[in-house]
């Protein structure tokens, strides 16, 4: 059984995007396994308002997210999923047509379809949750639930992975999330209060959640003579270095407990937690200790700047170095991105890449394609050479398309990582 998890929801609507989008980012740096978005709204612009907004959430957050719309067709469904949803989930009382929801779990399957009840409305029984099973739908989310024997019944003999949606006021959590078949509790508890807390009181009675746990004693890292070890911290996505500081046992055990950096400062003798007075947190991805136990290496979620002064790392003054060829692929292809997203804002005259951007989506269409059909004819000459220069040929044409349409490589490294 995997790990059991608290999933945070909020309610999208009559919402204004930017606070949904803004308590999400909170929820998702705050220990959040997942999230719930949802916004059933049947009207059209309502719906593409909320699809634009979820969208927004999964390029700023990196925890799975469901996401509840109204769904009348295969292409509702197409376009909740293509925002980056884990699963889309589906009203019981606003399910769609047998034609639409017979394209919808042939084309995505069950593992991204899901079911919201109201076990107050209408009680289901396993047999009742089964024949959404038996449709092609692989979870279930209930709420409004009343903990009975009937319910445990349910719950229990179903083939759906469940989710419970509770308010956790009258239900205890502990109690929710402990039965087999529930993999976690979606519920808006969370919004003033520490899911990390929870989690370690959950944690206390062997219930398996997702916390930070120190796999080496502090007793073993190897300290300065002032009691203190050095931390490296680093920005989790791009790898630059942002900043160095010192930790000591206590700072250390806060920065586990909490999930947020937490250093000692040499100046001020006291403990001081980073984003306190800036409210440029860090949230903590991972920690590493070195070779020689003497070093922290830290990865984490910067909120706004690491610097004092204002700019994002604290290594920016420059000493000496020389020029190199990088050869990161991912920082060649974001860096070749961001100078054509750099011509499409400050036009250059004479450039190809303004070009195809006034010649508008069909001209670059047909370069796509074109320069498509020339890695098919290098490969099949069995000429690498050629072969790698068509494919650059392409790559170049493909970001010029994803810049048209408003995609940027995080859009796409987010879609190749929900299809594992």
């Amino acid at each position: 059984m995997s790990q059991k998890k608290i999933i945070s929801f909020i309610n999208a609507e009559n919402e204004f995007p930017a606070n949904v989008i803004s308590l999400a980012e909170k929820y998702a740096s705050e220990g959040a396994d997942g999230l719930f978005i949802y916004n059933y709204t049947g009207d059209e612009a309502s719906r593409e308002e909320f699809l634009m907004t979820a969208r927004s959430i999964g390029r700023q957050t990196d925890i799975p997210f469901m996401i509840g719309i109204y769904i009348d067709r295969f292409e509702d469904a197409k376009k909740a999923l293509y925002t980056g949803a884990s699963k889309v989930v589906i009203r019981r009382a606003l399910f769609p047509g047998d034609d639409e929801l017979n394209k919808i779990t042939s084309r995505f399957g069950r593992d991204k379809l899901a079911i919201e009840i109201d076990m107050k409305a209408d009680f289901h029984s396993y047999e009742q949750l089964n024949e959404y099973f038996d449709m092609g739908i692989g979870t279930a989310v209930l709420k409004h639930i009343d903990i009975s024997k009937s319910f445990e019944e349910a719950v229990s003999g179903t083939s759906l992975t469940v989710f419970i949606r509770d308010g956790l006021i009258r239900n205890d959590l502990a109690q929710l999330i402990s039965y087999d078949k529930v993999q976690g509790v979606i519920s808006n508890y969370f919004e003033d209060k520490s899911i990390y807390k929870a989690k370690r009181a959950l944690k206390k009675q062997d219930i398996d959640v997702d916390v930070f746990e120190s796999l080496i004693d502090f007793s073993d890292f190897k300290l300065m003579d002032n009691g203190l070890i050095p931390a490296v911290v680093q920005d989790y996505r791009t790898g630059e270095v942002l900043m160095l500081a010192y930790m000591n046992e206590e700072s250390y055990n806060k920065t586990i407990e909490t999930g947020r950096m937490t250093y000692y400062s040499r100046s001020r003798q006291q403990l001081w937690i980073k984003g306190d007075t800036s409210g440029h947190y860090q949230y903590v991805k991972s920690l590493m200790l070195d070779c020689d136990n003497d070093t922290i290496l830290a990865k984490v979620r910067q909120v706004g700047a690491a610097c004092h002064t204002g700019n994002y790392s604290c290594f920016f003054k420059r000493l000496a170095g020389s020029e190199y060829m990088e050869n990161n692929p991912l920082k060649v292809l974001e860096e070749d991105y961001n100078i054509i997203i750099d011509r499409k804002n400050n036009p250059k005259e004479g450039s190809y890449t303004n070009y195809l951007f006034d010649k508008g989506l069909d001209k670059i269409l047909k370069k796509c394609g074109e320069e498509a059909s020339e890695i098919i004819i290098a490969a099949k000459n069995s000429d690498g050479e050629e072969l790698k220069y068509e494919i650059a040929d392409f790559l170049y044409h493909m970001m010029v398309l994803m810049a048209e349409c408003n995609l940027d490589w995080k859009d796409i490294v987010k879609e190749l990582v929900n299809r594992r």
